[in-house]
Formats: C-alpha cells, sequence, structure tokens
C-alpha cells in the first residue's frame, strides 16, 4: 500500500516496486491522476483522501478484497503550509497535523492485522529532514508535524517489533518534486533523486527481521548534522 503515488516521491516508490515484482495498492485522493504506467495488472488504484477519517478502512478492505494480503506500507502522502508558528491559526495546524501525523496512524490501524499476518510486515514513513530540525521560518508547522510523525514511525516499530513488523522513517531533504522546487532556489539536479529515494525503500523491505532500520537520512546538502 502506497499512499500518494500520484507524482514525485511516491510514484518513483511504486514504480521500482513494480519493476521488481511487487503487487500494489496506490491510495490517492484523485485516481484519475495516477501515471498510466502505474496501471497494471498487478495494481490497484484506490481512492483514499488522507484528510478524511474512514477513508483508510475503504482503501484497506478495497488491498485485502484484490490481493488476500498486505505485506507493506509506504506512508508518503502529506501537506506543507509555509507559515511561520506565529502567523499559522489553529486550522492551519490541525490540518498538517491531521494529513502528517494523524493519517498515516489510521492507515497502520487498519492495515495491521494483515501486516501481522505476514509476519515480516514492513512500513516505511516518508518524514522528511523537518522531523529531525526547523530549518527556517517558514517551516515551523510542518516539521512540528514532522517530528510527531518520527515519534509515530518509532512507536510502531515499538508496538510491533514481537509481531515481525519493521518500521522505518526515512528523512529526506530537499528532493527534486514541486514541493521543493516552491520552497528553494537550489538547483534540482543537486537535490536528492526520487528515484534515490525508491531505492532506499527497495532495500529496506527486502532486510530481513534482523536488520532493521529505525531512521534513514539522507541529504543533497552538507549540514552540520544531516
Amino acid at each position: 500500500m502506497i499512499s500518494g503515488a500520484n507524482r514525485g516521491i511516491g510514484a518513483a516508490i511504486a514504480k521500482r516496486l513494480a519493476q521488481e515484482g511487487w503487487q500494489l495498492s496506490i491510495g490517492v485522493r484523485q485516481p484519475d491522476s495516477v501515471p498510466p504506467e502505474l496501471r497494471t495488472a498487478s495494481t490497484v488504484v484506490c481512492q483514499y483522501d488522507a484528510d478524511i477519517a474512514g477513508s483508510e478502512q475503504a482503501w484497506t478492505e478495497a488491498t485485502v478484497k484484490r490481493f488476500g494480503r498486505i505485506d507493506a506500507l509506504i506512508n508518503n502522502a502529506g501537506i506543507m503550509i509555509p507559515k511561520n508558528v506565529i502567523e499559522a491559526d489553529d486550522d492551519d495546524m490541525d490540518a498538517v497535523l491531521n494529513v502528517n501525523v494523524k493519517a498515516p496512524l489510521r492507515v497502520a490501524r487498519a492495515a495491521w492485522p494483515y501486516l501481522e499476518q505476514s509476519g515480516r510486515g514492513r512500513i516505511v514513513t516518508v518524514v522528511s529532514l523537518s522531523g529531525k530540525r526547523v530549518k527556517s521560518v517558514g517551516s515551523g508547522i510542518y516539521s512540528i508535524s514532522k517530528f510527531a510523525a518520527l515519534a509515530l514511525s518509532h512507536a510502531l516499530r515499538q508496538t510491533g517489533w514481537d509481531k515481525g513488523i519493521r518500521s522505518t522513517a526515512l528523512c529526506p531533504g530537499f528532493v527534486a518534486t514541486d514541493m521543493a522546487a516552491s520552497l528553494t532556489e537550489m538547483p534540482a539536479e543537486q537535490m536528492t533523486q526520487p528515484d534515490d529515494l525508491a531505492t532506499m525503500v527497495s532495500m529496506l523491505l527486502n532486510l530481513p527481521n534482523s536488520a532493521s532500520v529505525a531512521e534513514l537520512c539522507v541529504n543533497g546538502l552538507s549540514e552540520s548534522s544531516f
């Protein structure tokens, strides 16, 4: 199951996993936006709105109906509202927390019984390096939500450990996507590429239970810690 796989990071992950033979369930707000190359016999496209509680259940049920199992969940859908913490209002905060934190938790809850049945269930949450530091004034409330998403990933890891479920927080810096282009003047070729992240997700999904990675940070910039 991959949320937000109609473009950018999610689409790159979906393409890579499809090439490796994974059967995919893509959850997106607008199913018609999924690229034709991802609409194969091994893929089901479902309507999923991270902003609406309950849509994760329908997506999960459609996935199980089609494939009979769930082995991995990629929490990729997210939003950013570029405001500092003073100018952002409660509605802004509620929006980023709902999509970036509550939604991935709701999907994990829905998929949990099937991830347990797998014996080696995998959860990868695309967190961002904004879950590790507050880089700019305008990333304030986004970072707050991503700090929480990082904690969620660790909480899922602790909760699922004895059941063979392994949870990883994938924390990239600027990635060459439309979102990054609107936030920085850094050339796209110097950013981490979506395909790079797809390679990392593939590695995480294929690791044995004895090689759990709690966090995977990646950056196209030389920062003091990342």
